[in-house]
């Protein structure tokens, strides 16, 4: 994804030598040395994910240990990284939880950063469940740092996904807020819902646009629709007056001679007045069916 992550993965190796490293806690730190090398200076995304994942699995034999805590808690950092940087940021929550196991269990730390990467990917709904059940456990709500994740929790999860009323009762009901934090949350939630009442009038459907933009369109409808019409009209007016015209009826009248010549009648015999009766009768029929009453050719004298 290669973008840039709020938490700096700089200092990790000169942080971890001041801890007592047990027999348990010495391998995941060399493994944590490792990972932050792969991953900020030969860029080793996979090998780096690799060491964090070994690193963790060998901290699960001494989960109550504080050392052991912190430093499952750096390589958890360096493996979001890392699955930031490989376009597998959708991996990031399941695979943090793998070692959690629940999110009351989170670090603040990492919960921080999974509120910022999910929200600049675009899908902050991914922590809304996680961010909930978090802020409502009454241990961590004694933490120093539970009024700065409220904060992000509102800003970057529920006000992308509209829910201000969520927003606001939140607020008001967080006792680390001071007086002045919650005035200036406030203000920010009814900032942002008058601008998302503004987004959805602009992306109304076209049911609800005004009346002038629908009357703008029928009358391009029937604009366009008229001049159908007239070509239409323009082309039987050009083909009847073709088939009431002199040549066409010489043409007419030769193929009825021709007619007559090869069937070889004898237009003055008895024998062929019927078939010429019946003749004149379909000339007759199609003429009137072809040529209605408005469209008859002209009498001549």
């Amino acid at each position: 994804m290669k973008k840039d992550l709020p938490v700096s993965l700089a200092g990790l190796k000169s942080s971890e030598p001041s801890l007592s490293l047990s027999p348990v806690l010495a391998p995941a730190t060399a493994l944590l040395e490792e990972a932050a090398d792969l991953l900020v200076v030969h860029l080793d995304f996979a090998a780096a994910l690799d060491r964090c994942e070994r690193g963790c699995e060998s901290l699960a034999s001494d989960p109550g240990c504080e050392s052991s805590a912190e430093v499952k808690c750096s390589l958890c950092i360096v493996g979001i990284q890392a699955l930031a940087e490989m376009n597998r940021w959708r991996e990031v929550l399941s695979w943090v939880l793998q070692y959690y196991q629940v999110p009351e269990q989170l670090p603040p730390k990492i919960l921080e950063l999974c509120i910022l990467l999910y929200s600049k990917v675009k899908e902050p709904h991914v922590m809304l469940e996680v961010d909930s059940y978090w802020l409502r456990d009454l241990t961590n709500q004694s933490l120093p740092s539970y009024g700065t994740l409220m904060e992000l929790h509102v800003l970057h999860v529920l006000l992308p996904l509209g829910q201000f009323v969520e927003a606001e009762e939140l607020v008001q009901s967080c006792e680390a807020f001071s007086k002045e934090q919650q005035l200036e949350a406030l203000r920010t939630i009814s900032e942002r819902r008058c601008r998302w009442v503004q987004q959805e009038e602009t992306q109304s459907s076209p049911e609800d646009q005004p009346a002038t933009v629908r009357q703008k369109l029928l009358g391009s409808v029937s604009r366009k629709l008229l001049t159908i019409l007239t070509i239409l009209r323009r082309a039987l007016g050009s083909m009847l007056s073709h088939f009431c015209s002199s040549p066409f009826k010489k043409t007419l009248l030769a193929a009825l001679i021709l007619c007559l010549v090869v069937v070889r009648l004898d237009p003055a015999a008895p024998t062929s007045l019927p078939f010429l009766y019946k003749l004149v009768q379909l000339c007759h029929q199609a003429w009137v069916t072809v040529f209605s009453p408005l469209h008859k050719p002209p009498v001549q004298d």
